[in-house]
């Protein structure tokens, strides 16, 4: 669904919107990675700020960003949800939203380590999903070489506004990694496996997400696919693969994983900062059998309910980026305080303190362009 919104900013310039999102999300991916081999703890954005700054409510402060910068995800998954579900089945939208969040939270309470297995197999679905979307598409791609002109901005105001909206709005299909550091005391090796697992995430993200933004403003006219409630659907009917209703199957349970895996990371850090002192203790209590913060748990799907059942996805996808810019730029400032202070641990993955500075700067500008775009707007 994400595909169609960012097409009825940027048009037939999406592909690009996409691309330059990556590139803003690459600098704090990377300070991710770092911080994560250097503080493998839950809360992990929260210790991060704590350890730059050494300011206890600014770390607070980050970590209920956090918290709510997933819920709100949560939120905007949930709603997208909807859409493709009505392709099979006549349900009010709104018993839908709370059938399913609902379920999430049961799911989520349950454990982690079924959670996790769940969230894995979900996401292998859903790239396939995503690879035979490609694919499908690839009579499309083979008319790029006449048609690439299409896809860049004449040098006009107006139409590199419209990209840089559509950048904000693909943002959010580049976070995500960030969810992993607050899991990092349930991962094994978790000094290796952590950076690998964010960098990795970020370069297939970025190849499929491009593709799929080439393959879609190249199959499908702009005005349709931001009018579509199941754009994917859409790109495989009009590429001639059969059919579109089948891919609502797996958007559905793409949709299912990434509401997961945003309770899951809601829930384990306000349990970190309970755990830290910062948040009322009864948050940091866990079921003696499941081993998992029932109460932290509960409050995050009740929230998430709340907001996707109240806000339009438009809303709640903006919210999630603008939130997720400011907390990416406090982690990059705090990445670049330590490293001028002290060494890295040996063996650990490392960038150059110039690199997190730029995530600084990168976040903080289109954050404020954006922010006075909306209120110029």
């Amino acid at each position: 669904m994400l595909v169609g919104k960012v097409a009825a900013d940027a048009q037939s310039h999406a592909p690009l919107a996409f691309l330059m999102a990556s590139l803003l999300v690459t600098f704090s991916a990377l300070s991710f990675a770092e911080l994560s081999a250097r503080f493998p703890r839950s809360a992990g954005e929260a210790v991060y700020v704590h350890e730059g700054f050494g300011h206890r409510h600014l770390a607070l402060a980050t970590g209920l960003l956090v918290v709510l910068s997933g819920l709100v995800s949560c939120a905007t998954i949930s709603r997208g949800f909807v859409g493709y579900l009505q392709a099979f089945v006549d349900l009010d939208p709104r018993l839908a939203l709370v059938l399913l969040i609902v379920g999430l939270g049961v799911l989520a309470a349950w454990g982690i380590g079924e959670s996790v297995s769940l969230a894995a197999v979900l996401t292998l679905i859903e790239i396939a999903g995503l690879v035979f979307v490609i694919w499908s598409g690839k009579e499309s791609l083979a008319t790029l070489p006449a048609r690439w002109r299409e896809l860049v901005p004449p040098a006009e105001a107006t139409a590199w506004l419209g990209v840089f909206s559509g950048s904000v709005l693909a943002f959010y299909a580049f976070i995500g990694f960030e969810d992993m550091v607050n899991v990092a005391e349930e991962v094994k090796d978790v000094s290796r496996t952590l950076p690998l697992a964010i960098v990795t995430t970020l370069v297939v993200t970025t190849a499929i997400y491009l593709a799929l933004g080439l393959v879609a403003v190249l199959t499908v006219p702009t005005a349709e696919l931001a009018a579509s409630d199941a754009p994917i659907a859409l790109i495989i009917e009009r590429s001639g693969a059969g059919d579109g209703r089948w891919i609502s199957v797996i958007a559905i349970l793409a949709v299912l994983n990434g509401a997961l895996i945003q309770i899951i990371m809601a829930s384990r850090v306000l349990y970190g900062l309970a755990s830290q002192g910062w948040l009322p203790v009864r948050l940091a209590s866990v079921h003696p059998g499941r081993r998992t913060p029932m109460l932290a748990t509960s409050i995050a799907t009740l929230i998430v309910l709340g907001f996707a059942l109240a806000l339009p996805l438009e809303t709640l996808s903006r919210a999630t980026s603008l939130v997720t810019l400011v907390i990416f730029a406090l982690v990059n400032l705090a990445l670049w305080m330590i490293k001028g202070r002290e060494a890295a641990p040996s063996g650990i993955f490392v960038i150059p303190r110039w690199l997190a500075l730029c995530g600084f700067f990168a976040c903080s500008a289109v954050l404020a362009a954006e922010t006075a775009r909306q209120i110029w707007l």
